[in-house]
């Protein structure tokens, strides 16, 4: 296939690249920053999606048979990277025509309210009593801006005519790929309390491959 991913030198994105690399697909590789040695197969475009013209995000996404996002604030300080660049996203491909695109998240995100659904859920559906009791609302207050930006992102998917798929992952680990996690769709993962960043990347890619998943929401761990 032909694939566009975006912050493909992130920590989820690097591993999507190298994935998809690897299993063949013909990859276009976009990066802010892409100082850091990337396989020599991927084609890289430079783009800071708060800056870029629409022209180098509609080449970087014309002809893709998919797009893959892996968009995230690292810091506090840059809380609306994932909702601003997502929108960007959504504008080339619809300029271009291109309609499948996967996209990352976070497991508490589903009870996180924004501009669209200001009144989401109290508990997520796949919450255990410790996990909607004490931990959620703790790991929410503490990246209270991650979250709103990323709730924020997914109300850009849904108001798009787009394909979309969004993967919901809790605490994410440095641990090598498994390939074993669960999945739950429109709900997060009973006891999921965290899962590889390799295995999120596999996730994102498999998801190409079953159209079911379109329109919806998954939530995975180990």
């Amino acid at each position: 296939m032909k694939l566009t991913i975006f912050a493909a030198t992130g920590g989820v994105g690097r591993l999507l690249l190298d994935q998809a690399v690897a299993a063949g697909h013909e990859v276009t590789a976009v990066a802010r920053n892409p100082g850091a040695a990337l396989p020599g197969a991927a084609r890289v475009v430079t783009a800071d999606l708060s800056t870029a013209p629409a022209a180098t995000l509609g080449d970087a996404v014309a002809g893709a048979d998919a797009v893959l996002s892996a968009l995230g604030a690292r810091s506090r300080a840059e809380a609306g990277i994932a909702w601003r660049g997502t929108r960007a996203i959504v504008q080339a491909m619809r300029a271009t025509g291109t309609r499948r695109l996967v996209v990352v998240s976070a497991a508490p995100v589903g009870t996180v309210p924004s501009p669209d659904r200001p009144r989401p859920p109290r508990h997520d559906p796949g919450d255990g009593v410790f996990m909607r009791n004490l931990f959620a609302p703790l790991v929410k207050s503490v990246l209270r801006e991650h979250y709103a930006d990323l709730a924020r992102m997914e109300d850009v998917l849904r108001a798009s005519d787009l394909d979309w798929t969004v993967v919901r992952p809790p605490r994410l680990t440095d641990r090598p790929l498994t390939g074993t996690y669960r999945e739950a769709y429109g709900r997060n993962v009973r006891a999921g309390w965290s899962i590889p960043r390799a295995d999120v990347a596999h996730c994102l890619l498999r998801a190409l491959e079953r159209p079911e998943t379109v329109g919806r929401t998954i939530g995975i761990a180990t």
